[in-house]
């Protein structure tokens, strides 16, 4: 919004108003615009570390609480903000919220699911981000026709109305199962808990897995030492190669700079915030797909299929804005459109597969003992990647031009054929017996080892 860029960004305000001689693809290639949308990111990776502690101390819920005490405090300072510092200020504690948010809520999902419906309820994390982007895109959208140039007030500060839902919610919600055995090793409360949940009598075999599984993560005191260890390196190699290619897909970019994208092929401010609009109803109608289709299709045919997907439209993209957009001028309102549907192409193969996926493998690989340390990983990863994509693609914008979508077709070749060749399918693999599918793999079993022995 232009008021917004006007108050607390005013170089970038005045390169985007008055130079004409700087390069459509380098209008706005700020640091300190940058740093404002990454601060978020570093503040989560280091918050996500500390909820990994909390989680696996105090429970699950205590996590969820504390992120959402930390959004509303952010969205405080940010709809208040009078000064640029403020206003990073207030994104960073929304970052310490979105770092216990994706370290609790996701591990809660997974515990809580029943094992063939972890697919799809775990999907559904995803699923309301994504309506959230939506509604915060519409919000944007509505706010920016304000008069009085305000409007980005009402905007940063409705973000107390979630961080209020998330945490008197979490108020009432129950501790998982797993969380009940691994803490205070309370056996009754943990099976009345999984007779409510799973809605049958009948749960002696999955809470001996639990009980199981929490003995041998009790034996551990160092999980991120632990994880280390060769038997978990398929699932160390995933933690961290998941979560970075969902990054280098190059989805964020288009998620955050999706408004800047579509000014910088031309389009006007209401055009841009729409276009934004469109694409994450597009993510979320895919999200939903994927949802239902997850624990029947599995997880690798999702992820081949929305891969081949993401590429094609990719090149395409970068095709047509490599001929049309030069640095200066826009491009006619045709490739305009052109441009638009094919990045809601990508946005649907993305809502397919990395997008989803690439939160709930990581949630369903990890044995108990490692779980904790193993989501912290896949969030810190995330972050870290997420914050680097972000601080560098304006300068990369401003030039790769438009090869910088040909530079994310590249990763996604890799990511589809690493996928293809080393993840195996755990559709439907009851969340404790997991690592059989490491074992009866072509490749990680020369590393695990074939054996069944679980204590070595």
């Amino acid at each position: 919004m232009e008021p917004f860029l006007k108050k607390f960004f005013p170089k970038v305000y005045t390169k985007m108003k008055e130079d004409t001689q700087l390069s459509n693809y380098c209008k706005f290639d700020s640091q300190l615009l940058t740093s404002f949308t990454s601060s978020l990111y570093i503040a989560g990776l280091v918050a996500s570390f500390f909820a990994s502690w909390t989680t696996s101390a105090f429970g699950r819920k205590p996590s969820i609480l504390a992120g959402g005490a930390a959004f509303l405090a952010g969205a405080a300072l940010g709809g208040a903000a009078v000064n640029v510092y403020m206003l990073i200020f207030g994104r960073v504690l929304l970052g310490v919220g979105v770092g216990f948010a994706n370290q609790a809520v996701p591990l809660y999902l997974s515990e809580m699911a029943p094992p063939n419906f972890r697919g799809a309820i775990n999907n559904g994390f995803q699923l309301s981000v994504g309506i959230g982007i939506l509604i915060a895109n519409l919000i944007n959208y509505g706010t920016e026709k304000i008069e009085g140039g305000w409007g980005w007030r009402i905007s940063l500060s409705l973000a107390a109305v979630p961080a209020a839902i998330l945490t008197l919610g979490a108020i009432f919600l129950p501790e998982t199962p797993n969380s009940l055995i691994q803490r205070r090793n309370d056996h009754d409360k943990a099976k009345q808990m999984l007779q409510r949940i799973r809605g049958t009598e009948n749960v002696q075999a999955e809470l001996d897995d639990l009980i199981r599984a929490s003995e041998i993560s009790k034996t551990i005191k160092h999980p991120f030492k632990k994880i280390l260890q060769r038997k978990y390196r398929p699932q160390l190699v995933m933690a961290i190669a998941i979560p970075f290619f969902q990054q280098v897909t190059g989805i964020n970019v288009i998620a955050f700079y999706a408004p800047l994208l579509f000014r910088t092929i031309g389009l006007g401010e209401s055009a841009s915030l729409m276009s934004a609009v469109v694409t994450g109803a597009v993510g979320i109608g895919t999200t939903f797909i994927s949802m239902l289709i997850v624990d029947k299709v599995g997880r690798r045919g999702l992820l081949t299929v929305g891969g081949i997907q993401m590429l094609v439209s990719q090149m395409m993209v970068g095709a047509i804005l490599a001929a049309k957009l030069g640095d200066h001028g826009g491009v006619s309102r045709g490739y305009a459109f052109g441009v638009l549907i094919l990045i809601c192409a990508y946005v649907a193969g993305f809502g397919l597969s990395w997008g989803p996926l690439g939160w709930l493998i990581p949630s369903e690989i990890f044995p108990l003992e490692i779980r904790s340390a193993g989501q912290s990983i896949t969030v810190g990863v995330n972050f870290l990647f997420t914050f680097i994509v972000a601080q560098t693609f304006l300068a990369m914008l401003c030039h790769f031009k438009s090869g910088i979508f040909f530079f994310f077709a590249g990763w996604v070749v890799v990511m589809t054929g690493f996928i293809y060749m080393l993840l195996p399918e755990t559709k439907n693999v009851p969340i404790e017996q997991m690592e059989r599918v490491w074992r009866e793999h072509w490749f990680w079993k020369r590393v695990v080892g074939e054996k069944h022995g679980v204590l070595k």
